[in-house]
C-alpha cells in the first residue's frame, strides 16, 4: 500500500480530487487529499499573510502530523511549487513526485518566474481595493471552457468551489537547498488539449536530478483532468504506488 497525497492548485480546493479519490483507494492505497489555508471550507482564513510558505506548512505538517512515509506527493498546477518546497523540507518521508500540469521551480523562484503570466495577477491584486485577492479567471468560450472544463454540471460544480487566491502565493520563492531532494524521483504529467494563450511550459530535462531518465506522460485533456479524466488519470497514478 502506497500513501498518495493530492494537493490541489490555486483557487480550487480538495474537493477537486473527489472523483480520483476512490478510485485509488479501491486499489488498496491509502490517499489524503487536503483543502490548503484560505481555499473551500476554510476561505475564512485567506488574508494577505497567507503564502506559499503557509502551504507548505500545511502538507508538512500533515506528512509529519500523521507520519507518512513512502509518500507518492502530487502537485497540481500552482502546487508544484507547495509539494518542492514540501520534499525539500521531508526529504526522507518521500517515495516520488509528481508534477499535474503544474509548475515546476528551481531554488529561490517564484510563481512569477515560473509562470511570468503571474505578474499581470499581482499586479492587479495589489492595486485593487483589498490589496491581496487574486479572483479565479473568467470561463472562455469552448473548447477551453473553466480551466479546461466544459460540461456545464462540471463548471457548475467546479465553480462552487473555487475561491480567490492570496498573492502572496504568487510571490513567495520556492526553497529548494537540500541536496536530498534530488534523490527523489519525478514524474510529469502534462494536460496538452486547448492550453490557454499565455501559458508557458518548461521542457523537462531529460535527466531527473536523480540521475535517471525523465518520465512524462501526456493527457488529451484540459487543465484539471483530475474532473475531465479521473479514470486516466488515476490509471497513471497507479503505476507509481
Amino acid at each position: 500500500m502506497s500513501t498518495y497525497l493530492l494537493v490541489h492548485g490555486a483557487w480550487h480546493s480538495g474537493q477537486c480530487w473527489e472523483r480520483v479519490v476512490p478510485l485509488l483507494a479501491a486499489a488498496g492505497h491509502r490517499v489524503v487529499a487536503p483543502t490548503l489555508t484560505g481555499y473551500g471550507d476554510t476561505a475564512h482564513l485567506a488574508g494577505p499573510e497567507v503564502g506559499l510558505d503557509t502551504h507548505v506548512d500545511d502538507i508538512v505538517g500533515l506528512i509529519t502530523g500523521e507520519d507518512l512515509t513512502d509518500v507518492v506527493l502530487v502537485g497540481h498546477s500552482y502546487a508544484g511549487l507547495v509539494i518542492s518546497s514540501a520534499a525539500n523540507q521531508v526529504p526522507e518521508r518521500i517515495g516520488h513526485l509528481v508534477y499535474l500540469d503544474a509548475m515546476v521551480p528551481e531554488d529561490g523562484e517564484s510563481a512569477a518566474d515560473v509562470q511570468p503570466i503571474s505578474q499581470a495577477m499581482i499586479d492587479q491584486a495589489v492595486a485593487s481595493e483589498s490589496g491581496w485577492r487574486v479572483p479565479p479567471p473568467a470561463e472562455m468560450e469552448p473548447p477551453r471552457g473553466l480551466f479546461g472544463v466544459t460540461e456545464p454540471a462540471d463548471v457548475a460544480w467546479l465553480r462552487s468551489m473555487l475561491s480567490d487566491q492570496p498573492v502572496r502565493c504568487l510571490q513567495e520563492p520556492v526553497r529548494l537547498d537540500n541536496p536530498a531532494v534530488n534523490a527523489i524521483p519525478r514524474t510529469h504529467i502534462h494536460c496538452v488539449a486547448n492550453v490557454p494563450e499565455g501559458i508557458i511550459r518548461r521542457p523537462v530535462p531529460a535527466i531527473q536530478p536523480n540521475g535517471t531518465p525523465a518520465q512524462v506522460w501526456e493527457l488529451e485533456t484540459g487543465h484539471d483532468c483530475m474532473i475531465t479524466m479521473p479514470a486516466e488519470l488515476s490509471e497513471l497514478l497507479l503505476k507509481l504506488g
